[in-house]
Order: structure tokens, then C-alpha cells, then sequence
């Protein structure tokens, strides 16, 4: 489908978002993802045939079509793992391992679903409906709650093979990073697990972690404020938010109705794509899936171009904008980055510019998501303030915002969609960026992916913003970089000391702790 057309039925679809309703009949309603996906026959690295946790999805795929690896295997190295070292990581809410182990010997003796994921476990983020098992989001209003159906991105990775291990913990209602209600802070960045201070990224920490720390294959998360990207590039992994509406957000607890995604954080580029390519795809129960265009072929795009002689080039030819405030922070990390895009065949680096008021369309109107929080707990406002714990300010803080105020915010909204589709991207296919929060605002899609360490030997990551509905040509860009770089094949130490048993989730003097003004700060 034409880039023209996909962005006539993005701001239909945006249009229809922001009024409550959806976009029906634009394109076929079958514009799901052709065929069935398969993974590719991979090289499998050694430190992989070693140990299966080493493994990246793709790789475990392999290993087990080659007879070389089964899902029980797999499954009970993660589940040693998390025995041995969540009390540190804390990066489960629950684990069902019992379930797991059940569900992966089944898989083992070719019974139950046989879809490109079969025996893969995962960790699903805690606001994501899972049936029999509890989903707290890491809130006191949803304490005793236990789902009667899955999610439907969940129910897809389910119905492809995919095995849930546990649920990972999360910043409260999806607000911060993960601590007690309190504000104490419980999951940790899986490069620092000693200190427990240094940001772990945003509010899908535990998923994160728990790919990072080797305690699952891969894992999904939710970004309404960067809670995808962020942790990505905090943990040196690849995650990859997609267009509003690419993937349905049927039974996740919601926190903005115009900017909740759902989306895979994984190993790399080709981790991703398998995971997006189960989970995208036009649902009934999320009418904001339907009426869009078909779903490409993302494991195509994840698979880097390679001539006989080992030359990497980029799938399609692809101008990368770089804004003039790139190299403003960790020069010397984007400033490699940009050498090895340069380098690479097909890619031509763009300078763009971004527009006077960029400032005050990302900034000051951004307050605007708060009333969107705040109307679907306004309850729970009524009834018990004190369950929302740490973060109760931020919900306070979106009752104070006008109806004018919310109608003069989706104004600038507009207004900073022209300027980005017909300015700062008029000029790319995509875009590197400094932050999230403008492609959040938006809807449109991102991907982040690690590009080196700091000299403490923390992660730091690149974001790249595409075109609506082009998740594809963000993939095809990370998988080239990917295939001249190994940043993204680096696992961090175990944890020195494993903290005992009765240390998970329970406040310790060692654990800071957020203030209330701190978690409004920070929260997404």
C-alpha cells in the first residue's frame, strides 16, 4: 500500500481515536498478516548452543526444529534462573511455572498449538489480561483480580505456540518504573542489579528485565509515555512500539485511550518482528485494529540483506532523518551510530529541522494525557484515593484539567501531526529521535535498539520514529545496523550475591524509594 494512502488512513484513524469512535471500511477488513509466519533457518551462535537461555527466540526456534533443544529444556533453565536470581532481578509479579513446565512437555510431544512460537516462553507485563492467572498492574484497586479470558495480543501469542512463564512486574498502573505502592523501588535495570538506583526505563520493567537477566525468551510490554523503547534501550534490547492500532489492546488495563500500545521487547531486530507479527492484526474486540492496512511481512524485513562477499546493505533505499540536537547528548555513541548507518548501503543521512514550537506541541500540551488516565479510575478517585498509592498525583492532577483545555491540547495535536508528517518527515523515511513522547503523542511507530554502553557500563540505546503503518522499514534499518554490530548479542553479569527468598517485592534499606512528587515527574 502507498505511503500516500497510509497516511490518509492514519489521520482518519487518529481523527476517529481522539472522538471516542473508530475507523471502519477504509481497507478491506481482512488486512491481516498474509500467511503463516516461519522463522528463518538461522545461524545459531555458540554461546546459544551452550546455554539455552543464552538463546534468542529465533535461535531456540532453530535449535528445537534441528532437534537440538526442546521446549522443557528451555523452560525449566529459565525457570532455574529466576529461582536463583528474581529475588534480585524482581522482575515477575507472579510465576506460573508449574503451568509452564505443563504446557511446554506438551509442546515437547507435539501436542496443543503448532504456531511459529510453539515452545517459546515469554513474559507478558501485568496489565495484560491472562485467564486464571492474577492481574494486579502492580495496583492495589486490582489486587484480587484474575481474569476469565486473555488478552487478545496474549491469546495470539498463546494460539502461535507461545508460553506464558509468568507476569512481569510493572510501575504502578503503568505510571513509573516498578515499586511498592509506597514508591519503593523493586525491579531493577538486569545490567546493575547491586544498585538498585539506576533507572531500569519506564514503566515496563519487568518484562524488560526478564529478557535482559535471561529468565525468558522474550517478552511484551505497553508504551502510552516511551515504557517500550525506554526500557530497551536501558537493557540493550530491542523493542518496537507499532502504529496506533497495529495491535489490539483488548484486555489491557488501559491508562490513555489515544496512546496505549502494546508491543514486543525482545533480543533483536528478528525477536521483534516474530513477536509483532503474532500479535498485529485487526481484532472486533479493539475497534481502533480495524479498517487499516495489511500487516507486511515483518520476519522479511528482520532479515538483513547480505551479499556473497558478507556486504550488508539495507532492504530499500532509506533516507534517515537526523535532527540537529542528535548528537547533544552521548556524542561519541550517536556519533558511532551514524558512521555505521553511513556506512551502510541503501542509507543516506538526512539533516532535518524541527519547527519553532516543537518545545510547546511535545511539552506544555503534553499534560493532556493526564485527563485520559484519570477518566476510566475516576471510581476508584471517588471511592479510596489511597490505592493509587505513590502515583496518586498524576490522577489527581488530570481531574484539575479543563474540557477546553483537553479540546485545545487535541488542537496542538493536530497541529504537530502536520508539522511531523509534512515537515520534520517530509524529508526521511525515518527518523532518529531523542525521546519518545512526540511519536507517543502521535501514535506513529518506533523502534529502539542498543548501539553501546557508558563508561559505568550501563545500555544506552538509539530510537528511531517511522511513517504510519511502516513498521517494516524501521525493522529492515535495525536489522542492518544489527548485522554489522553486536551490541545487541551482549547478556549482562548474574547478580554478585542473589538476595534471599524472602526479600521479593518487600521494601529493603537498601531499595530507594520515589516521592510523590517523583513519581509525577516521571510518570508516562
Amino acid at each position: 500500500m502507498s505511503r500516500a494512502l497510509n497516511r490518509r488512513v492514519f489521520l482518519a484513524s487518529s481523527a476517529a481515536v481522539a472522538s471516542g469512535l473508530a475507523l471502519h471500511g477504509a481497507v478491506p477488513a481482512s488486512a491481516a498478516s498474509a500467511g503463516t509466519p516461519r522463522v528463518p533457518d538461522i545461524d545459531v551462535r555458540e554461546a546459544a548452543r551452550r546455554d539455552p537461555s543464552e538463546a534468542t527466540l529465533a535461535e531456540a526456534v532453530v535449535l528445537m526444529r534441528r532437534g537440538k533443544l526442546t521446549s522443557a529444556t528451555l523452560t525449566e533453565a529459565y525457570l532455574e534462573r529466576i529461582e536463583r536470581y528474581d529475588t534480585t532481578y524482581q522482575a515477575y509479579a507472579e510465576v506460573t511455572g508449574d503451568a509452564a513446565l505443563a504446557a511446554a512437555r506438551k509442546a515437547d510431544r507435539g501436542r496443543g498449538s503448532g504456531g511459529v512460537l510453539r515452545g517459546i516462553p515469554l513474559c507478558i507485563k501485568d496489565n495484560y489480561f491472562t485467564k486464571g492467572v492474577p492481574t494486579r498492574c502492580n495496583s492495589l484497586i486490582f489486587e484480587d483480580f484474575v481474569p476469565d479470558e486473555d488478552a487478545t495480543a496474549v491469546a495470539r501469542l498463546k494460539a502461535a505456540g507461545g508460553i506464558v512463564l509468568g507476569k512481569g512486574q510493572m510501575g504502578p498502573l503503568a505510571t513509573t518504573r516498578a515499586t511498592l505502592p509506597n514508591g519503593t523501588v523493586t525491579t531493577v535495570n538486569a545490567w546493575t542489579p547491586e544498585d538498585p538506583g539506576v533507572d531500569p526505563g519506564g514503566s515496563s520493567t519487568g518484562p524488560a528485565c526478564s529478557v535482559a537477566g535471561r529468565l525468558a525468551s522474550s517478552s511484551i510490554g505497553t508504551q502510552t509515555g516511551g515504557s517500550i523503547v525506554l526500557p530497551s534501550n536501558q537493557q540493550n534490547l530491542t523493542g518496537l512500539k507499532p502504529t496506533m492500532g497495529r495491535v489490539s489492546i483488548h484486555g489491557v488495563i488501559p491508562l490513555s485511550f489515544t496512546r496505549d500500545h502494546a508491543g514486543p521487547l525482545a533480543r533483536d531486530a528478528m525477536d521483534a518482528a516474530l513477536m509483532l507479527q503474532v500479535m498485529a492484526g485487526p481484532d472486533a474486540q479493539d475497534p481502533r485494529t480495524l479498517g487499516l492496512p495489511a500487516v507486511p511481512d515483518l520476519i522479511r524485513s528482520a532479515t538483513p540483506v547480505v551479499s556473497r562477499g558478507g556486504a550488508v546493505r539495507v532492504r530499500r533505499a532509506t533516507r534517515i532523518g537526523v535532527p540537529a540536537d542528535f548528537l547533544g547528548a552521548q556524542k561519541e555513541l550517536r556519533g558511532a551510530l551514524l558512521d555505521k548507518l553511513d556506512a551502510i548501503s541503501g542509507v543516506t543521512l538526512v539533516d532535518v529541522t524541527y519547527p519553532a514550537d516543537w518545545a510547546t506541541l511535545t511539552g506544555t500540551f503534553n499534560a493532556a494525557r493526564l485527563a485520559e488516565r484519570t477518566e476510566p479510575f475516576r471510581h476508584w478517585l471517588r471511592a479510596d484515593p489511597t490505592k493509587f498509592g505513590v502515583s496518586l498525583l498524576s490522577w489527581l492532577q488530570g481531574l484539575m484539567l479543563s474540557g477546553d483545555e483537553w479540546i485545545t491540547a487535541q488542537r496542538a495535536k493536530n497541529h504537530l501531526l502536520r508539522e511531523v508528517l509534512d515537515g520534520v518527515m517530509g524529508r526521511c523515511d525515518v527518523l532518529l529521535q531523542t525521546g519518545p513522547v512526540p511519536f507517543d503523542i502521535l501514535g506513529l511507530p518506533e523502534i529502539a535498539f542498543p548501539i553501546g554502553f557508558d563508561p559505568s557500563g550501563v545500555p544506552v540505546g538509539a530510537i528511531l520514529g517511522g511513517q504510519p503503518y511502516e513498521e517494516d522499514r524501521l525493522l529492515e534499518v535495525a536489522a542492518a545496523y544489527q548485522a554489522v554490530t553486536d551490541w545487541h548479542t551482549r547478556r549482562p553479569a548474574d547478580p554478585v550475591s542473589p538476595a534471599p527468598a524472602t526479600a521479593r517485592l518487600k521494601a529493603t534499606p537498601a531499595r530507594p524509594r520515589l516521592s510523590a512528587e517523583e513519581a509525577a515527574a516521571t510518570s508516562a
